[in-house]
């Protein structure tokens, strides 16, 4: 049954949405955004913004073998893998996969947040982090490459030329970085966060119906 509350609701809102690519939890909670968003009267226009977080801001800029990374942070790949396992339960439950076993690197993601910033200037943000979400967690591929990058940002829309020129140059680094900074000054110290109308914020991969709730309340104003 429709919630009678959408009658009276406000016409748009906006989400932001921190976030790293390579958080599997930022990608179950995007799926589960999405899901709330679908479900709410077409007329409701919501409208998301990613912005910026780095798991790993001390990761070399080539990243590294993702065994080694995760058994050093977790005591051991066998314990890295019981919590894979955890992950790909989750991400199973929320109807989309996530192949551990394809990932050899854990990357740095700063040229990643880079070209997300790119992206929304482009006018294709969604398109692109949902590209990265996928060679990441679906194909397992090095989303820290450049090369990699601009192969994503062509199945997203983006001209690959284009894509290269500008991880090649200096644009949008200080944006990022300032982004950065104001994440950590905000006090974000976990992802996913998703903050609705710039009013109240939720953190984790809540279910569906804990974010149409947000949303709804966002929408009220």
């Amino acid at each position: 049954m429709p919630d009678p509350r959408t009658a009276s609701l406000g016409a748009q809102t906006s989400i932001t949405v921190i976030s790293d690519v390579i958080c599997p939890w930022c990608y179950i909670g995007k799926t589960h955004l999405e899901a709330a968003i679908a479900s709410l009267p077409d007329e409701l226009d919501v409208r998301v913004d990613w912005k910026h977080f780095e798991l790993n801001p001390d990761m070399p800029a080539g990243g590294m073998s993702r065994r080694d990374y995760r058994s050093a942070k977790f005591g051991s790949w066998e314990r890295s893998r019981q919590l894979d396992a955890q992950v790909e339960e989750a991400a199973r439950q929320a109807g989309i996969e996530i192949h551990h076993e394809r990932m050899a690197r854990t990357p740095n993601t700063f040229a990643a947040h880079r070209l997300i910033w790119w992206a929304g200037r482009q006018g294709v943000q969604p398109a692109v982090v949902d590209a990265l979400f996928r060679a990441y967690f679906v194909e397992g591929r090095d989303i820290g490459q450049p090369e990699v990058l601009a192969d994503v940002a062509a199945s997203a829309g983006l001209a690959s030329p284009a894509v290269a020129a500008f991880l090649a140059g200096e644009e949008g680094i200080a944006e990022v970085r300032d982004d950065l900074a104001r994440v950590r000054r905000l006090g974000v110290s976990g992802v996913p966060t998703f903050v609705f109308a710039d009013r109240h914020a939720l953190s984790g991969a809540q279910p569906p119906e804990v974010m149409r709730e947000a949303i709804l309340e966002a929408l009220e104003g």
